[in-house]
C-alpha cells in the first residue's frame, strides 16, 4: 500500500467521523429542543391550571360576598354597590379581580323590540346588513312560528329548526344566523394608532335574564349605552369614572353627557353576574403573562313576605370557565380591597 493511498484511507475516515459527530449533534440538537418544548408546554399547562384554580375559587368567594354581604353596613348590598366597584384578592401565587354585576344592565333578549335589538347589534358589529341579518334571525329563533331557513346559521344543517320559543340560554345566540364567536364572546380591535383594544361581545349586552330598562348604570356595558344614544366620548368618561367609584345618582350620570331616559342607579337586584380575572405572580413579584377568567351567575332568593326572618338563600344558575374581561389585557392591582372574614 502507498504513502498515498494510506493518506486517503485516514481522510476518509476523518471526514467519516466528522460527519457522523455532525449526525449526532444535530439529534442531541433536536432532542434537547423538544424536551424544553415539552417542558416549557407542561409549565405553560401548569400555570393555566394554577390560574384557573384562583378564577374558579375567587367566584366561589364573590358569591359568598353575594350571600353574607346583604345585610346593612356590610361590604356588598343588593340595592347598593359598593364603595369599591371591584373586589381585589391576593394569594401566595398570584392577584385577582372580581367584578360583580347585576344582570339586569343586560337587554331582555326575549322581550326586545327588533328595533332595540337591531340598534345594538349594529353597535357591535359595524354593519347594518350584517346586523339585520343577526336581528332577524334572533327574531325568527323567538318567534311564534317556524323561522325561514336562511335565519338559522349554515353550519346546522337542513334539519335543524328554531325553536320558535323563547331563548333559555343565552349561548343559542352563536346558532343564529350571522353570528361568529367574536362576536358573541368579544375580540380586540385595532386602534388608529395600530394598538389592538378590547371590545366585548354581545353576551355582555344581552341575556335571558336581562331587562327592557331602566339599566344600571354603574353595570351597563359600552356597547349597550351607544345603542342608547350616547357618544364613544361620553361612554369612555363614564367607564373610567365608575371603575374608580360608583354612580350615587343620574345628576352624576347626566354631567358627563350620557343620555339618562333609559338608566337608573341603586336599583334592587337579585341575580348576579361575579366574574374573577386572575393573573399569576412570578417569583420576582412580577405579573405573570398566565390569565384566566371565570364567572358564574347567581341569583338571591327572599323569603316570602310572611316569613321574612327566613334567612336569604343563593342559587347558582349558570358556571362559566371561558368569561371575558377587559383585565386580560392588564394585570389585576394588588390586593388593597376588602377581604372575607
Amino acid at each position: 500500500m502507498t504513502i498515498s493511498s494510506r493518506t486517503s484511507e485516514k481522510g476518509g475516515a476523518l471526514l467519516t467521523v466528522l460527519w457522523v459527530s455532525a449526525a449526532l449533534a444535530a439529534i442531541a440538537f433536536s432532542v434537547s429542543m423538544s424536551i424544553r418544548a415539552e417542558t416549557d408546554r407542561a409549565g405553560t399547562a401548569a400555570d393555566g391550571l394554577r390560574a384557573m384554580y384562583l378564577a374558579t375559587g375567587s367566584v366561589d368567594r364573590g358569591v359568598q360576598w353575594l350571600l353574607w354581604g346583604t345585610g346593612a353596613g356590610n361590604f356588598f348590598d343588593r340595592h347598593y354597590y359598593s364603595e369599591k366597584p371591584r373586589l381585589n384578592f391576593s394569594y401566595p401565587t398570584g392577584d385577582v379581580v372580581v367584578e360583580m354585576t347585576p344582570e339586569a344592565a343586560k337587554l331582555d333578549i326575549n322581550r326586545a323590540s327588533g328595533d332595540d335589538l337591531l340598534r345594538l347589534v349594529t353597535v357591535v358589529t359595524g354593519d347594518s346588513t350584517r346586523a339585520r341579518e343577526i336581528t332577524n334571525g334572533i327574531l325568527g329563533w323567538r318567534g311564534g312560528a317556524p323561522a325561514a331557513p336562511d335565519l338559522l346559521s349554515q353550519t346546522l344543517g337542513p334539519t335543524f329548526q328554531s325553536r320558535s320559543a323563547s331563548f333559555e340560554e343565552i349561548e343559542e345566540l352563536l346558532l343564529v344566523r350571522g353570528m361568529t364567536p367574536e362576536l358573541y364572546y368579544g375580540n380586540y380591535v385595532a386602534e388608529g394608532n395600530g394598538r389592538l383594544s378590547p371590545r366585548g361581545g354581545l353576551r355582555d349586552s344581552l341575556s335571558v335574564w336581562g331587562s327592557q330598562g331602566p339599566f344600571d348604570a354603574n353595570a351597563v356595558s359600552p356597547a349597550l349605552l351607544q345603542a342608547l344614544g350616547a357618544s364613544p366620548g361620553a361612554i369612555a368618561q363614564l367607564v373610567q369614572r365608575r371603575a374608580q367609584q360608583p354612580f350615587r345618582n343620574l345628576g352624576e350620570v347626566a354631567a358627563l353627557g350620557i343620555p339618562i331616559d333609559h338608566l337608573e342607579v341603586n336599583g334592587e337586584h337579585l341575580i348576579w353576574n361575579i366574574r374573577a380575572t386572575a393573573r399569576l405572580r412570578r417569583p420576582d413579584g412580577s405579573p405573570s403573562e398566565v390569565v384566566r377568567s371565570a364567572s358564574a351567575v347567581a341569583t338571591l332568593v327572599l323569603p316570602p313576605k310572611n316569613r321574612r326572618r327566613d334567612p336569604i338563600r343563593l342559587k347558582v344558575l349558570r358556571f362559566y370557565e371561558d368569561a371575558w374581561s377587559e383585565f386580560a389585557a392588564a394585570p389585576p392591582a394588588p390586593a388593597a380591597g376588602a377581604l372575607l372574614p
